[in-house]
């Protein structure tokens, strides 16, 4: 049992000493193995060490790559350009007729970009392509022109304006595919580079194209009109007033209106709208340059007529003005233009007033004669056709006076001397100024001016101042007929202008009846009241004529008696002549009441008293009080 423990025990005491063994060697191994590690960790430390700058070299080379690739990219691209330019310049030189004009377009693009590219790299060997592609891009850009020329070409023959305007239709537009083609090329042409590369200019040369030719179409259209206002006008007679829409400028302002506005029309269609204002203006720039020359000219006509003509000039100021307001609602061009146009005929229409009233001064100042028999002269109807005639022009006359203000147009300076009224002035922003009554002042001062011219040279040239009277009171009345039957009745409504008439009636009335005062005075008589007792009366107060004459001495008989005489010698020489005088019906009326009215009480107190006198034979005493009564009736 022992011996067999022994031998277990030696066997495991073996074992462990062979495990004892084993580990000794694997610390030898395991030390080995560290001192391997440690030089391993040493050589990658040195291995990275020397890595280093070759990673760092191989992503500069990296970098390198990558650019020089760009740089062939780029290359590539701009060698494409130029490996494309013979395509290009084959449809470029064909022509946008024989190519079309979307494929024309789009070959210009396609150099207009190229061309962007090659100038934005600044390389020198582009600078030949550079030339090149603008030379084709010129070229193209002129045969684009030459294309927009003849399109428009199709659409130039000037048309006769009198056609739309007399059946009140629009004046024609262009047709809508040419249109489209227009606007095409237009949207190219007005590109910038294309505008650098054809003018060198900010202005698109389709502008210019169309500027030019319907500038033409439209003077063109316009040109005979032109004419015809100026001539018709001419044709007027010196002496006569101008009347109302007789001239043609009203149908030559239509006619610009309208082919302005149709042609308005046909630019915002074609071109952008920032270009609108350019192209209307360059376009109608023409045209108007006429119109305004036949408005110079009209204005000199006009001049040399002002007291007639003057009345053209409101008219104009009315028609083109308001046609100017229209075109520019349409298009936000042109207001200036038409207003310097007009600025001539509005200093001449400013002028007028003054020189109207100066023309009554001189026109009757140079009258030789008047009627004999105090009829109104025709001077007076033709200045009362004046003062309608204004009426008829409200918007301009209302514009006018209310820029001199009121009173002033009698100190404005003549059309032909320099004038500073185009000026504004502090009047002319008078916005409550009441133009209807300023009108009215104007009117009366006329009216006023021809009357004491008037009167003056009747008290010169009339032989007796009851002539003169008649004469003013029958001027007065055609006056005063004249604005009742007009629209002046409307603006003379104040009281203050009919005052003023009555105060010229009143006048001329008290001049004819100064006459009258010779027949009144052989009605005076002298009563005392201190001899004797009051004249004897019958029961109902009346006068007992027959007992009035037995009062009196045979001396204060022969006075009643050549009173009477007197009387009826006065009466009847004033009754003739009332007859023969030349008096306008109502101022014969008028003036017969008013003699009635100073004779008839007189005479009938001086027969109630005296008519005893012959004892009814008719010697003295001529009439009675009905028959005096019947012959003032017959002077009416």
């Amino acid at each position: 049992m022992m011996r067999t423990r022994d031998a277990a025990h030696a066997e495991e005491s073996a074992e462990v000493e062979v495990l004892i063994a084993e580990a000794a060697k694997f610390d030898v191994i395991s030390k080995q193995i560290k001192a391997s590690l440690s030089r391993l960790h040493g050589g990658q430390q040195m291995a990275k060490d020397n890595m280093k700058p070759v990673y760092s070299n191989t992503q500069s080379l990296q970098v390198m790559n990558g650019n020089i690739d760009k740089i062939l990219d780029a290359i590539d691209k701009m060698l494409g350009p130029s490996e494309d330019k013979g395509r290009e310049e084959h449809i470029i030189r064909a022509g946008p007729e024989r190519t079309g004009l979307p494929d024309y377009l789009a070959s210009l693009k396609r150099v207009d970009k190229a061309l962007s590219q090659m100038s934005s790299t600044n390389l020198r060997i582009n600078q030949q392509a550079i030339g090149d592609f603008n030379q084709l891009l010129s070229e193209g850009s002129s045969r684009l022109q030459d294309l927009f020329r003849s399109i428009l070409a199709e659409s130039v023959q000037p048309v006769e304006p009198l056609h739309f305007i007399t059946k009140q239709l629009a004046f024609p537009d262009l047709p809508q595919e040419r249109v489209s083609k227009l606007g095409t090329i237009d949207s190219f042409l007005s590109s910038t580079t294309v505008r650098d590369a054809s003018y060198n200019s900010r202005e698109s040369p389709s502008i210019r194209i169309y500027a030019e030719m319907r500038g033409a179409y439209l003077s063109g259209s316009l040109h005979n009109l032109s004419a015809a206002s100026i001539s018709i006008t001419k044709r007027k007679a010196s002496d006569e007033i101008y009347r109302q829409g007789t001239s043609g400028v009203g149908t030559y302002a239509s006619a610009v209106e309208g082919i302005f506005s149709a042609e308005f029309n046909n630019i915002s269609a074609i071109f952008s709208r920032n270009d609108w204002g350019l192209a209307f203006d360059a376009t109608c720039r023409k045209a108007l340059a006429e119109f305004a020359k036949t408005l110079r000219e009209l204005n000199m006509h006009i001049k040399s007529n002002l007291p007639t003509d003057c009345f053209l000039a409101y008219e104009v100021l009315e028609i083109v003005t308001n046609v100017g307001y229209r075109i520019d609602q349409l298009s936000g061009q042109l207001k200036l233009p038409f207003a310097d146009a007009l600025k001539p005929i509005r200093e001449t229409a400013k002028s007028s007033l003054a020189e109207l009233i100066e023309d009554v001064r001189r026109r009757v100042s140079s009258m030789q004669t008047l009627p004999p028999d105090g009829a109104s002269v025709s001077f007076t109807i033709e200045v009362m056709t004046r003062m309608q005639s204004l009426t008829l022009y409200p918007q301009s006359l209302a514009s006018i006076i209310t820029s001199l203000g009121d009173g002033n147009w009698i100190s404005i300076p003549s059309a032909n001397s320099p004038s500073t009224s185009s000026l504004p002035s502090l009047q002319s922003f008078d916005v409550g100024a009441d133009t209807t009554q300023l009108l009215a002042h104007y009117i009366m001062d006329t009216i006023d001016a021809l009357l004491t011219s008037l009167d003056t040279k009747a008290r010169t040239l009339l032989k007796s101042k009851s002539l003169s009277g008649v004469s003013i009171a029958n001027n007065v009345a055609v006056i005063d007929r004249m604005i009742r039957s007009s629209d002046l009745s409307a603006v003379l409504a104040s009281g203050s202008a009919s005052a003023k008439i009555e105060s010229w009636r009143k006048k001329g009335t008290s001049a004819y009846l100064d006459s009258w005062r010779e027949p009144c005075s052989a009605l005076m008589d002298v009563q005392y009241t201190n001899r004797g007792a009051r004249p004897p009366s019958g029961g109902n107060g009346i006068i007992d004529s027959a007992a009035l004459i037995k009062q009196l001495g045979s001396k204060d008989k022969d006075t009643i008696k050549e009173k009477f005489r007197n009387f009826n010698s006065s009466f009847d020489e004033l009754s003739a002549k009332h007859k023969a005088m030349q008096m306008e019906r109502e101022v014969r009326s008028l003036l017969a009441r008013e003699v009635q009215a100073m004779i008839e009480p007189l005479y009938a107190r001086f027969w109630d008293r005296y008519h005893e006198i012959d004892k009814g034979k008719g010697k003295y005493v001529k009439y009675d009080k009905g028959s005096l009564s019947a012959a003032l009736a017959a002077l009416g």
